[in-house]
C-alpha cells in the first residue's frame, strides 16, 4: 500500500440530524427499534422483518475522520459545497470512505448490522467479515489523493474524470479531454479498446461489485472485456454488495489471485492474474448509505420492494470521486435527453436504455443536473455542452 506523509486518527462522530427534503422520507418510513445484537445473538435482523426500509435513530450518522488533510484548491468541490445552501447541509468532507480492520470492531458491527448491504452488514456473518478485513492492509489515509499530493503550498487542484458507460459517449471525441485529468475513474464494463477517441485510455480507479464484474465478463467477453483493467497505478474500488462479495474476497485472499472457484463455467476464458492488495480498496458502507440517504433516496424504499433498491455503481463511483477530488467531470452519465442515445457506448446495435426498479435513474439524472448547474461538477451533456467545460 502506498505510504502517505499524513496520517489521521478516526472516530465515530455523531453529526447533527439531517432531514431529507422528501416528505415521504420523513413520514412514511416506519420507526424501528431493536436491541443491538452481538455476533452470537440468536436474533438476527433480516430483510423480511420489515415491510419498508427500517428507520433507525442513527440512520443518518456516519463514521468521520479526524485530522484529514485539507485541500488548498480555491475551486475545490469541498469549498463549493460549503458555499452552497443546498449542498452544505448534505456534504461531509471528512467522511470515512474505506473499510479496513482498523475501522471495524464489535461496536461497528452492531451499528452496521442494522442496514442491508451494501449500506451495512444485515444478514452477513461477523466472522466472515472480520476474517476478510484482517487480511487487507489498513488504509493509512482516507483522503488518499490529497495525502499523495506534494505539500508545496501551491494552489494545486486535483482533477478527476468519472467515466460512465452511457451511449452519449459514442462518437463523442471526448477521449483526449478525459485523459487530460489527473485521475480517471471507470466502472463495470469499462471497454477501452476500439473506443479510445471517445472514452480515453487511462484508468486510475475502477469501481465494481462482484455481480457487475461477473456480468461484464460474461456479456462483454466477445467485445474484448476479459479482465478488470490492469496497471501498476490502478486502484480497485469494491462496492460490497453482500455475501457473494465477501465469499469472493475470501477465495481471492486464499489464492492471492482473482477467485477462480466463484466464477461461473461460462467465464472460463477469464484471465486470472495476481495483483497487490495495496491497490484494492473496500468502500465503507457508511459512504454508500450516505449516498442513498442524502442524495438518492427513492420512494421505493417506502414500499415492500425496498430491498431491491440501491443507487447504481456509476452513482456510487461519481459520489466517491466527489469526496476524493477537487474538480470532477462526469462523462457517460444520464442526461435530460437520454432517450436520444443508446444504452451503452459499446453496444454493437442501438439499444434503448432500460429502467429497472433496483435503480432510480430519473433521480440520478436530476442529481447530476443539479450538481452541474451549481458548478459542483461538470456534466458532459453532448456536443452542444462541450463549450461550457472549464
Amino acid at each position: 500500500m502506498a505510504v502517505f506523509l499524513l496520517f489521521s486518527l478516526s472516530s465515530f462522530i455523531r453529526e447533527p440530524k439531517y432531514h431529507p427534503s422528501s416528505k415521504s422520507a420523513q413520514t412514511m418510513r416506519p420507526a424501528a427499534s431493536f436491541q443491538n445484537p452481538t455476533p452470537t445473538s440468536e436474533k438476527k435482523l433480516e430483510e423480511g422483518d420489515f415491510q419498508a426500509e427500517p428507520h433507525w435513530d442513527f440512520e443518518d450518522e456516519y463514521r468521520l475522520e479526524v485530522g484529514s488533510p485539507r485541500t488548498n484548491c480555491p475551486d475545490s468541490v469541498k469549498v463549493k459545497a460549503a458555499q452552497s445552501y443546498w449542498l452544505r447541509e448534505r456534504f461531509l468532507p471528512n467522511l470515512t470512505l474505506f473499510l479496513d480492520v482498523e475501522h471495524f470492531n464489535l461496536s461497528e458491527w452492531n451499528r452496521l448490522e442494522h442496514f442491508k448491504p451494501p449500506f451495512g452488514f444485515m444478514g452477513l456473518n461477523y466472522s466472515m467479515v472480520r476474517g476478510v478485513l484482517e487480511k487487507f492492509p489498513p488504509v493509512s489515509q482516507q483522503q488518499l489523493l490529497l495525502a499523495a499530493r506534494p505539500q508545496t503550498g501551491s494552489l494545486q487542484c486535483i482533477s478527476c474524470a468519472v467515466v460512465g458507460n452511457g451511449g452519449i459517449l459514442k462518437k463523442s471525441q471526448m477521449g483526449k479531454q478525459i485523459d487530460s485529468h489527473d485521475y480517471v475513474f471507470r466502472v463495470n464494463g469499462a471497454l477501452i479498446n476500439g473506443y479510445e477517441k471517445d472514452v480515453g485510455t487511462r484508468t486510475s480507479f475502477y469501481g465494481f461489485t462482484m455481480y457487475s464484474l461477473i456480468m461484464s465478463l460474461h456479456f462483454l467477453r466477445n467485445q474484448g472485456f476479459h479482465q478488470m483493467p490492469r496497471g501498476k497505478d490502478i486502484h480497485y474500488l469494491h462496492f460490497l454488495e453482500g455475501k457473494r462479495d465477501f465469499e469472493f474476497l475470501e477465495k481471492m485472499l486464499r489464492d492471492q489471485t482473482v477467485a477462480k472457484a466463484i466464477m461461473e463455467k461460462s467465464l472460463r476464458h477469464y484471465k486470472y492474474q495476481p495483483f497487490s492488495l495495496d491497490s484494492y480498496l473496500l468502500i465503507h458502507p457508511d459512504l454508500l448509505r450516505y449516498v442513498k440517504n442524502r442524495f438518492l433516496r427513492s420512494n421505493i424504499l417506502d414500499t415492500i420492494y425496498w430491498p431491491l433498491y440501491r443507487p447504481s455503481n456509476g452513482a456510487f463511483l461519481l459520489l466517491t470521486a466527489i469526496q476524493l477530488c477537487d474538480q470532477v467531470s462526469a462523462y457517460g452519465f444520464i442526461t435530460n435527453d437520454f432517450h436520444r442515445f443508446a444504452d451503452h457506448y459499446y453496444d454493437p446495435k442501438w439499444k434503448k436504455m432500460k429502467f429497472y426498479s433496483n435503480h432510480d435513474f430519473i433521480l440520478e439524472k436530476r442529481l447530476w443536473k443539479q450538481l452541474h448547474n451549481e458548478g459542483i461538477i461538470w456534466l458532459y451533456q453532448g456536443p452542444k455542452a462541450i463549450t461550457s467545460h472549464n
